[in-house]
């Protein structure tokens, strides 16, 4: 029997009609992985080419600088992580994942016409404030289907289907923009994304409140300080510092997008200053969320069968030694080589961090506690941002790699020795 959740529900009908589990709910599962791979492919529309747009069009000469779009973005998305947890748990998924939606509209516009880089920061904001609310959704709306049993797989076809639209529209911007050029081109494609997801969102996709309500009335709390009554400051404390098991994947949740934030922004140029062609760039930016992406297909379930703690602690370490190699490589093959492992540490951690989440945290205010853990973790792109421009600035990009490295790797020890193990698998009454 799994921790943090109880299941004698599973697959059970009630009067209301509603089931949990995966099988029982795969139709909107499926269009919910669907819907997700749309709103990584919004973010995607960026990764090879912004960096680039910021030396080449608008001739930024400082890191610091030209890492601002994703400073914005990552305060934008980490703030609203929050709020949308609180918003879904008083008015439903649903409608905040529409809102989501609706404010990305004029985001490929804004990075298509805006004539200075005021204005693709100004859209970065709007991005970051529309994938907290859309990603954040989709996340809660499986988690409510699924019910405990296979949340880490659940996890894992999320944020598979997210990073494999990020790689896939990466890897198609690279090649838009080298034979059509930076503007507008590749933003079209994100145009498109946003419209189908609007759509589905609209027609397709029904609300989970309800499968959330149904496990609740059978939930078993993972510790007596973690039951269902606590209030909004209780769940924020006990998710960002009190509970050894949420603190711990709340900080690393932070460092491993604080890694990826520097993979977003620096790497392309690192590659260019090398002087890799664009479509060489395109396949490098896509290579590593590709491997991210793919592997958490198989990451995911690993952590139902196997637990949680030491996957994300051999996972940071991975990501750890990966960022070492690309900050000593200097040819394309050792950063080829470096995106995969990169890729597949991120994999082994981060549907397994959303998981843990979900052991710990009771279905009451589960899609609080995600948001804030989502608030830490995306807060990491506002860190990697900063921290890695001002020391290339100083240092130079290897340096700036090398820095993140060894905080990669002080997060997976943190984890190994404060995280508790049991949390997946502690003995549940029936």
């Amino acid at each position: 029997m799994t921790s943090g959740n109880t299941s004698p529900v599973q697959g059970r009908p009630r009067r209301t009609g509603l089931t949990l589990g995966l099988r029982q709910n795969l139709a909107q599962f499926m269009l919910l992985v669907a819907v997700n791979a749309l709103v990584g492919g919004t973010l995607g529309q960026e990764r090879t080419v912004l960096p680039l747009l910021a030396g080449q069009v608008f001739h930024l000469d400082l890191y610091t600088s030209a890492l601002t779009y994703i400073l914005a973005f990552g305060l934008a998305k980490a703030a609203t992580n929050y709020f949308a947890g609180t918003l879904s748990d008083r008015h439903g998924r649903k409608p905040v994942l529409i809102a989501g939606w609706i404010i990305a509209l004029p985001v490929p516009l804004m990075l298509i016409f805006g004539p200075d880089w005021g204005w693709i920061v100004a859209a970065n904001v709007v991005l970051g404030i529309s994938q907290g609310l859309t990603w954040s959704t989709t996340v809660m709306m499986k988690m409510d289907l699924v019910g405990p049993e296979r949340r880490g797989f659940a996890m894992g076809l999320n944020e598979a289907a997210g990073y494999l639209g990020v790689a896939g529209t990466a890897l198609a911007t690279g090649y838009i923009a080298a034979t059509y050029g930076l503007r507008p081109g590749p933003f079209l494609l994100g145009a498109a994304y946003i419209a189908l997801g609007l759509g589905l969102s609209v027609f397709a996709v029904k609300e989970t409140r309800g499968h959330a309500k149904l496990e609740s009335a059978n939930h078993t709390s993972a510790h007596a300080g973690a039951h269902g009554e606590l209030s909004n400051r209780e769940i924020f404390t006990l998710t960002s510092f009190r509970d050894k098991s949420l603190s711990s994947v709340s900080q690393a949740g932070m460092v491993n997008n604080l890694n990826d934030g520097l993979a977003w922004g620096l790497f392309p140029v690192l590659f260019a200053a090398a002087g890799l062609t664009i479509e060489k760039i395109g396949i490098l930016a896509a290579v590593y969320p590709a491997v991210w992406g793919a592997a958490q297909l198989v990451t995911g379930a690993m952590s139902d069968k196997y637990g949680r703690k030491w996957l994300i602690v051999g996972g940071m370490l991975l990501q750890a030694a990966a960022l070492a190699m690309i900050a000593v490589g200097q040819d394309f093959g050792i950063w080829l080589t470096a995106a995969v492992l990169l890729g597949l540490g991120t994999a082994m951690v981060y549907p397994t961090l959303l998981a843990a989440i979900g052991d710990v945290a009771h279905p009451e205010w589960r899609a609080r506690s995600v948001g804030i853990y989502r608030l830490w973790r995306d807060g990491g792109f506002a860190v990697g941002a900063l921290l890695s421009g001002v020391i290339a600035d100083a240092y130079g990009i290897p340096a700036a790699v090398g820095v993140v490295a060894g905080l990669t790797a002080l997060s997976g020890l943190l984890v190994a020795i404060r995280m508790r193990g049991t949390d997946h698998h502690s003995p549940r009454p029936v």
